[in-house]
């Protein structure tokens, strides 16, 4: 039976959970007036992975599942028929027997295909009979195709289509992060996230305590009794990870549960989850950030510290917690940090990372360090981390306070002052310097860096760069070492121009170019490579450090 492409009232109705893919029917509601469905084979929900033209007799080694396949109809003739002749010309050859119909079908559906469509000219004028039947034998989705109605405008279609599910993705995303921010600010901060997470998720959810009891619910749940072998095992067990289950209970058919960690891999509780199918990328990165949410909670419960500063630490430290935040929600936000850091609302503020050292001196229990820490740095901004500690505080931390947070064996990462909005950028700068306070066991203070490859490297890196690229120039006696080191300076600054080189030392070009090749022989490197010689630039920077 022909028909047209689904209206998009009916696409809309059939709009699955999964927001970040295309289905079928949304496909089809898009497509341009002309395109007829002859065949509905019942799965406009499934997801469209991709348009694919294709004139092969068997695309399917090429084709991923859920893909839309689209032909001319060249793969159903045979025998070297023109365009002009045989049965595949003309209103009534189009009707008759067609080459391989049967089997082109059946591979495609064996391949996952979601759909074939097949345009019109230059081979046939109307879809082969053979082709209707064989796509209503074996489940295969029809779309015929006019020849007004180019292949590349389908494809543009789909890309749109693509485009604008990403950006409702990433929108309701960010809607959800601010929920969430609501709810565990809540005076029930628990039971409000799980209600956010099942509003969003298809699941229902249980959170239970490190003594196996439900500490809160909600959803179609099923009974705690028929969680216990799932809970025994997520209670039982250490370090990330997902244990999961199946139950034939309607809603139950895939149960995941997500354990609650201290922040020395201790567990906590768990969070586990019931649903019938498995859930999109969109739908577990929601669960992520509920399951972190929670460890955070549940840490701070077990530490004896219910205030929601640390919480609300992380929130503002995590780039994704501010995204499309309102005007409102950003004032509330100013006001908890007025009361937590001190001072005005309007006041700088500075990120700190702290980094312990193997002889940090750390205060038995997680609430005396917290209440260190924020002694320390006049704030109640701080977030307890695997590394040490990250805080939010208005100090300019001089040498003084650095002086006794070093005595204590603690390394810091110092951020330049910065404003609400910025403070998510702040925390990502100051996280990507961490690393050199490991390597290094230095505080680093941002505002002293300079911005440069030589200047981010450090000293120390920077004389371990050099001590291993130019150790056959350094090994050797002095007054040698400095001529090659001074040849090589000035040829790498001249960008390997002979002319400019043998002027800046008083030598002939072939001079020069004699002397270079050896000192490339004698480091045993490609001087033609730009990397290389970016490299040995860098390293003649801190020649002057290598012991």
């Amino acid at each position: 039976m022909r028909r047209n492409a689904p209206s998009p009232a009916e696409a809309a109705a059939n709009v699955p959970a999964q927001l970040d893919a295309v289905t079928l029917g949304q496909f089809l509601a898009a497509l341009p007036a002309g395109v007829v469905v002859l065949h509905d084979a019942g799965n406009s929900r499934a997801p469209l992975r991709w348009v694919e033209p294709s004139e092969l007799e068997d695309p399917t080694p090429y084709l991923l599942d859920g893909e839309f396949v689209l032909t001319a109809g060249l793969p159903f003739r045979s025998n070297g028929q023109d365009h002009d002749g045989g049965t595949a010309s003309g209103s009534a050859g189009a009707r008759g027997q067609v080459a391989g119909a049967d089997d082109y079908v059946r591979r495609l559906v064996g391949a996952g295909v979601a759909a074939l469509g097949v345009g019109l000219e230059p081979y046939f004028t109307a879809v082969p009979d053979d082709i209707v039947r064989a796509c209503r034998e074996h489940g295969l989705t029809l779309v015929e195709v006019p020849a007004s109605i180019p292949f590349a405008a389908l494809g543009l279609e789909f890309s749109k289509l693509l485009e604008s599910g990403n950006a409702q993705v990433f929108r309701q995303l960010a809607e959800t992060n601010r929920h969430l921010m609501r709810a565990v600010l809540s005076a029930r901060p628990e039971h409000e996230l799980l209600a956010a997470l099942t509003q969003r998720v298809p699941a229902w959810a249980v959170l239970v305590g490190a003594d196996g009891r439900v500490r809160a619910r909600a959803g179609a749940a099923v009974e705690p009794s028929a969680l216990q072998p799932l809970v025994k095992r997520l209670l039982a067990g250490s370090g990330p990870r997902v244990e999961t289950e199946a139950l034939d209970e309607s809603g139950s058919g895939m149960v995941f549960g997500h354990p609650l960690r201290s922040s020395r891999d201790a567990t906590l509780g768990g969070l586990v989850l019931g649903t019938d199918k498995p859930l999109s990328p969109a739908q577990n990165s929601v669960v992520s950030s509920v399951v972190g949410l929670l460890e955070l909670l549940v840490r701070q419960r077990t530490s004896g510290s219910l205030a929601p500063s640390q919480l609300a630490t992380a929130l503002l430290l995590h780039p994704e917690s501010l995204a499309g935040a309102s005007s409102r929600e950003l004032n509330s936000m100013r006001d908890l940090l007025a009361q937590s850091v001190g001072g005005t609302r309007t006041g700088p503020l500075r990120v700190i990372q702290g980094v312990r050292t193997d002889a940090a001196d750390t205060p038995d229990g997680p609430v005396r360090e917290l209440l260190q820490w924020r002694r320390l740095f006049d704030t109640k901004m701080v977030e307890l981390t695997g590394y040490g500690f990250a805080a939010v505080t208005r100090l300019k931390v001089d040498d003084q306070l650095l002086a006794e947070v070093e005595q204590l064996g603690w390394r810091l990462v110092v951020g330049q002052a910065a404003e609400l909005p910025g403070l998510a950028d702040a925390y990502r700068k100051v996280s990507a310097l961490r690393p050199r306070v490991l390597a290094t066991g230095r505080t680093v203070r941002e505002e002293d860096l300079t911005w440069s490859v030589a200047g981010l490297l450090g000293g120390d890196a920077g004389a371990m760069l050099a001590a291993r690229l130019l150790a056959p120039v350094l090994g050797q006696e002095t007054g040698r070492r400095d001529n090659q080191l001074q040849l090589l300076r000035s040829w790498l600054g001249a960008n390997g121009n002979w002319d400019a080189t043998a002027k800046d030392l008083g030598l002939h070009r072939n001079s020069v170019r004699r002397q270079v090749n050896a000192l490339a022989e004698l480091l045993d490197l490609d001087l033609g490579l730009a990397s290389t010689r970016a490299e040995l630039w860098i390293a003649l920077e801190f020649v002057d450090g290598v012991r």
